[in-house]
């Protein structure tokens, strides 16, 4: 895993991979540009939401449908900053972090984040393990542990394109709405009564922490990392007018795909209030008592249909999860690594807690861990919306697109609500240590809360410090032109080319030969991997190692023939090494490597030995796809 030299663009596998500057209809324009708000909408109907409104439903019957309908509010103005940051600056939230506040400050925020990821993962783990657990039977342990495979579903879904996993997440998404949609109908809940629902009350203390946790697994911090990425998947047109349409059109994008997420959670606090509430199961707290129940007043078919949504709900966010995880590790540390394996560290991160808490408390903590991991969700919010709403409004950098003090005031009160909340919140749990004799837990409690608190308030007051920027400056809405120094054309003297002895190999030494001159040396390698290779190395004398000699040979008579200067050498063992060793050992200027192509698991099985050399080598590399 080494630090490598980025090209500058969020999530830049998909980058621009979606064209919408070609002449359509409007209609037709319309849905080129819808997609990526539905895959930030899974954020908003994940297990941790479940969590959350079966127990505010269950509890408080339908008295907190307003705190959904106020963090679908803050929601939408919130991602269409996010999404607003992406298209006009062409820079994720990361990113911009990174260009404008000071490293430390920076390094904090990733830190910050990365919790934020690990407590949504926990939460689309207890998740799925519980709906596996609810549909089969399965130990809620081995359902946590299996949880690992979906790695490899990611890794699919990410080598067949955005549109591709874009429609996955909506299939998912159906799959949640039509079986909430199902089980409504079955309860005939009252409207009258849903209605009420919408007016601010809180009836309780513990109706605050409900709310928090509401909130934090509405407005996700991470979503605003992924959404501000996720709209640079689309190609547009960097003129005023198309800027301007890019925003319409994912305005529409957005508030269509949030607001199905907010019908899914209304839903499901419906559910909760009408089954439970109203029937004196106020008790009911948790996911696995609600599916236990619910046979007795729906029938049998409402836990199934519970089941399947739950895990479609927890498959579907553990994706953009990982997405965001990538956004956020790029964006801040300029660190790119496998997505497979970013995903495999992720889903560890979140499964050893889960892990620990049923093996030393039982499964009947899962419940206060789901709810925990959306209280930690939205301690973070501030440290992401505070430099969002900044960003997208500073008129230097946004230009004409820089949003109107409307909007600006509206983003602040929500970013003053959130945080007061949360320091309300932290009050209630965190006061009653100070009447215990105990001295260690308040020094912990006071350090904690002047550390936290210095870092918001540094990202409150630093548009208002006149602090030279050392960072670079961001991309600017029409970058002014730049003057080409004297170019220098590099002149290759030795060149490695590195074949498979497949039907390509004439691909790769034609693309070498077009890189060559007159006096280039082309030097043909080949790594033998044969059992014997791996055993003896270049000691190896068997069969294969002299029909890979004898092939190697044969291409160099035939291209001396045609008056190239040309030698061979092979490689015993591993592949990678074998390659770089070679490179160096013959002290080469241009390395040509082919591409076949591997997705999916294939990338394991056969290993990515283009990116794993390139990052091992200081010389260009030419990457042939095959």
């Amino acid at each position: 895993m080494k630090k490598e030299h980025l090209d500058d663009t969020s999530l830049s596998e998909v980058h621009h991979s979606v064209d919408t500057t070609t002449p359509k209809k409007k209609w037709r324009k319309l849905f080129s540009f819808l997609g990526p708000a539905y895959l930030v909408s899974v954020g908003y109907m994940d297990p941790g939401n479940w969590a959350t409104d079966i127990a505010g439903g269950s509890k408080y019957g339908y008295a907190l449908i307003w705190v959904l309908l106020m963090s679908n509010l803050m929601a939408l103005l919130l991602q269409g900053l996010s999404a607003r940051l992406g298209i006009v600056r062409g820079r994720d939230l990361a990113q911009a972090n990174r260009e404008t506040y000071p490293k430390y400050i920076n390094f904090i925020l990733y830190l910050l984040a990365e919790i934020a990821i690990a407590a949504c993962d926990l939460a689309e783990v207890l998740g799925m393990a519980i709906g596996i657990q609810l549909l089969t039977g399965l130990p809620l342990i081995w359902g946590v542990s299996i949880t690992v495979l979906d790695t490899f579903l990611l890794l699919y879904l990410q080598k067949a394109g955005i549109k591709k996993m874009e429609a996955f997440i909506i299939a998912l998404v159906a799959i949640i709405s039509l079986a909430f949609l199902a089980q409504i109908i079955l309860a005939k809940p009252d409207v009258t009564e849903v209605v009420k629902g919408f007016v601010p009350s809180l009836p309780d203390k513990y109706a605050l922490y409900i709310a928090i946790s509401i909130i934090g697994a509405t407005v996700m911090p991470h979503n605003l990392y992924l959404h501000s990425a996720l709209v640079q998947s689309r190609k547009i047109s960097r003129t005023d007018a198309g800027i301007k349409q890019a925003l319409k059109f994912n305005r529409v994008d957005t508030t269509i795909a949030l607001n199905l997420a907010f019908f899914v959670n209304a839903g499901i606090l419906v559910l909760a209030g009408t089954v439970f509430y109203n029937s004196g199961n106020a008790d009911v707290a948790g996911i696995k008592e609600a599916h236990q129940l619910l046979p007795s007043f729906l029938g049998n078919t409402a836990p199934i249909l519970f089941a399947i949504a739950l895990i479609a709900a927890g498959q579907s966010s553990t994706v953009t999860g990982t997405l965001a995880g990538q956004i956020i590790m790029e964006g801040y540390l300029s660190l790119r690594i496998n997505p497979w394996l970013r995903r495999l560290i992720t889903r560890l991160v979140a499964i050893a807690p889960a892990l620990i808490v049923i093996l030393l408390y039982g499964e009947s903590k899962v419940e206060w861990l789901l709810l925990l991991s959306q209280v930690i969700l939205s301690l973070q919010l501030g440290f992401a919306i505070i430099p969002l709403i900044y960003f997208v409004s500073n008129k230097e950098k946004m230009g004409k697109f820089a949003i109107n003090n409307t909007t600006k005031v509206a983003a602040c009160l929500i970013a003053t609500v959130l945080v007061s909340l949360n320091i309300k919140l932290l009050a209630d749990e965190f006061l009653p240590f100070f009447n215990e004799p105990a001295l260690l837990p308040k020094i912990l409690i006071i350090a904690g809360a002047l550390f936290f608190g210095s870092i918001l308030l540094y990202i409150i007051i630093f548009p208002f410090l006149k602090i030279k920027q050392t960072q670079h400056t961001s991309i600017e809405i029409h970058d002014a032109a730049v003057e080409l120094p004297p170019l220098q054309i590099p002149v290759y003297n030795k060149i490695v080319v590195a074949l498979d002895f497949k039907k390509d190999d004439h691909k790769i030494i034609s693309f070498a030969l077009g890189q060559a001159n007159k006096s280039t040396t082309i030097i043909l390698i080949h790594v033998v991997e044969s059992a014997s290779a791996n055993l003896h190395g270049t000691d190896s004398d068997d069969h294969e190692t002299k029909k890979d000699a004898a092939q190697l040979a044969h291409y160099q008579q035939q291209l001396q023939a045609q008056g190239y200067n040309v030698t061979t050498d092979l490689g015993f063992k591993n592949r990678v090494k074998e390659i770089v060793r070679l490179v160096e050992l013959n002290d080469a200027d241009l390395l040509v490597i082919g591409a076949h192509g591997h997705s999916g698991v294939k990338d394991i099985l056969y290993g990515e030995t283009v990116n794993a050399v390139r990052h091992e080598l200081k010389i260009p590399v030419l990457v042939v796809t095959l």
